[in-house]
């Protein structure tokens, strides 16, 4: 059981870390645009090695953000009760902490999955038409892998949770 929880932990921590560098960096996507290359994120577009701040309020650009935050904080929510679920309060006995963790792992990866959904579609069908030469990048994938953490993360949890009620003999028989 501890075993499933702490590559649990481990599979969240790096997701969580691969979810806020995702969201913060400016590498979603790369184009060419006038004959020099340009990237852009989810806060910021860069052209000739100058970076401006995304003024537009897109309602993908903010749906794809709102996802992207509302995905770290379910992880970040996930972890602690992750670690919670080690210690033995008797204060917690009405709630297995294993099975809430793989719950909030679940949600944060729903959360980052509908982000990802928005984000491609929208610029698969809209600007992928508009800049001839572009391509996903960097940031973009790590999203989607850690969209991968978060989901191993609760399957771990879940596991710990199973095995956790087989041995007090709630379990199905």
């Amino acid at each position: 059981m501890y075993s499933f929880m702490g590559g649990g932990l481990f599979c969240a921590f790096v997701g969580n870390i691969l979810l806020v560098v995702s969201t913060a960096t400016d590498y979603w996507m790369q184009y060419r645009l006038s004959g020099s290359y340009a990237n852009q994120g989810l806060w910021r577009y860069c052209m000739a090695n100058k970076c401006y701040m995304q003024t537009d309020s897109i309602a993908y650009w903010n749906a794809t953000r709102a996802f992207m935050i509302l995905s770290g904080m379910a992880c970040f929510a996930g972890i602690i009760a992750g670690i919670m679920s080690f210690a033995h309060f008797s204060s917690f006995e009405r709630f297995n902490r294993s099975f809430v963790a793989g719950i909030m792992f679940f949600v944060s990866t729903f959360f980052v999955l509908l982000a990802m959904a928005i984000y491609t579609g929208v610029t698969v069908n809209f600007l992928g038409r508009r800049f001839g030469d572009w391509r996903f990048s960097w940031s973009y994938i790590l999203g989607w892998v850690s969209l991968l953490m978060t989901f191993f993360a609760g399957i771990f949890y879940m596991c710990a949770y199973r095995m956790h009620e087989c041995r007090r003999g709630n379990g199905p028989r």
